[in-house]
């Protein structure tokens, strides 16, 4: 008992000295540094949050914390097993948060001032919009499924090799003739850059299925992509016709007399 209140008061002893060391007379640049700590913790949450990789986070803070107690407790064998569990841990996340790890090093690396619609001129945009609207509406009115993904300032050539490369102008033609049946290109998304149609058949990826339980794997594989880059990806529904977009890490469902409008607002944005 006493051995273990010794323990006890060392590691308040230390924390004590930890805060008396933190003086803003002493140190100007204290203040910085618990600033930085704390945007850097808040930026993981928020990277985190409404994902799995947050449960599995929570569960890897409870290990470290029974970890502590089996310190504090002097209890050898626990202490001998979490010892190499965490050095198997530690091979294992990398593993666990790879989607996460993906997508936190594509928004630092992500330059805003990069991009297909940058070198556009307005009118070549208007084009763009124009086209995607009329093609769009039309998948609606007859209930076709659609999905297009319109690249912005992350390059998706990792993509694009899962599908058929066109390198065709864009049209809404084109866009009507590849979803409609019996194209053998109707499955799976188109994939646009700039005033061109990059690759059609493409496979996305799906995002997590607790996140995206009440719809369809259309919506799912908008998700999953926009969730990991900056692209915008529209969807038609073949069920009900209906039109949603994805953008970050959220989809939302927008009316036929809203989507241009939308469409407008996000490409001519991206653009200025």
């Amino acid at each position: 008992m006493h051995e273990m209140s010794s323990k006890v008061l060392g590691i308040f002893d230390k924390t004590q000295y930890f805060w008396d060391n933190i003086s803003l007379a002493g140190r100007p640049f204290a203040i910085i540094d618990i600033l930085i700590v704390a945007a850097l913790i808040y930026w993981i949450y928020f990277l985190l949050r409404e994902t799995r990789a947050l449960r599995i986070l929570y569960g890897l803070i409870l290990i470290l914390l029974t970890m502590l107690i089996g310190q504090l407790l002097h209890l050898t064998v626990f202490n001998f097993i979490m010892k190499y569990f965490i050095t198997m841990l530690l091979v294992a996340i990398p593993v666990i948060f790879q989607p996460e790890l993906r997508a936190a090093l594509e928004k630092v690396g992500r330059t805003k001032f990069v991009g297909q619609f940058k070198a556009l001129r307005k009118k070549d945009i208007e084009f763009v919009i124009e086209e995607l609207n009329q093609a769009v509406i039309t998948l609606s009115e007859e209930k076709v499924g659609a999905l297009i993904v319109i690249t912005r300032a992350t390059g998706l050539r990792d993509i694009i090799e899962t599908g058929v490369k066109l390198y065709a102008n864009l049209s809404a033609e084109l866009l009507l003739s590849i979803f409609r049946l019996p194209s053998p290109l109707h499955d799976k998304a188109v994939i646009i850059g700039g005033t061109k149609i990059l690759a059609a058949s493409c496979t996305l990826p799906l995002a997590d299925e607790s996140l995206s339980s009440r719809i369809g794997t259309r919506h799912r594989a908008a998700l999953g992509l926009a969730y990991q880059c900056d692209a915008l990806v529209i969807v038609v529904s073949e069920q009900t016709g209906k039109i949603s977009i994805a953008f970050g890490n959220r989809i939302k469902e927008v009316s036929r007399e809203k989507f241009k409008e939308i469409l407008e607002g996000e490409l001519i944005g991206s653009s200025s």
